[in-house]
């Protein structure tokens, strides 16, 4: 497994990696993913085996807080999980974010993701105090918008 930046040529790949997601993930438009590609790609890597696209992370550095980094998306094959791909990926986030100066890397989740919640504290996010709980997540009232509460996880850097 190669990990690599998020290039044009691998944009239909990534969208049709991103339709596996659901029902928490969902594949975004080619023109979001060109965006990524051309503006974003040093945190946007992807892993790739075999030639096939097996793994994804798009994430962004704030441009209202530089020492921010939002991992928006983050998918591995349904065949090819369990392999480290998520925490290669993230890996290279962080290292990208490390370079930079950043202070964190952060991201949200749905409160009913059980799979997310476990998944981000065996990677070392800390799920962020919010207003109220669901089954013991710390959750922010309408974090992302009237009625998108979520799960909010940073990962300190050092």
């Amino acid at each position: 497994m190669i990990v690599t930046p998020l290039r044009l040529e691998h944009i239909g790949e990534v969208q049709r990696l991103m339709e596996l997601g659901g029902p928490y993930l969902h594949a975004r438009t080619l023109s979001d993913y060109w965006l990524y590609a051309t503006l974003f790609s040093s945190t946007c890597p992807l892993a790739i085996d075999d030639g096939t696209v097996i793994g994804a992370v798009m994430a962004f550095r704030s441009q209202d807080d530089p020492a921010d980094v939002y991992v928006q998306d983050v998918i591995a094959h349904p065949r090819h999980r369990r392999r480290g791909i998520t925490r290669s990926l993230l890996q290279s986030v962080r290292s990208q974010a490390q370079a930079w100066g950043c202070r964190r890397l952060y991201l949200t989740s749905e409160p009913d993701n059980e799979a997310a919640h476990a998944a981000w504290a065996s990677l070392g996010f800390v799920n962020v105090a919010g207003d109220h709980q669901i089954n013991g997540v710390s959750v922010v009232t309408d974090f992302k918008g009237p009625g998108r509460s979520r799960a909010v996880y940073e990962l300190r850097l050092s």
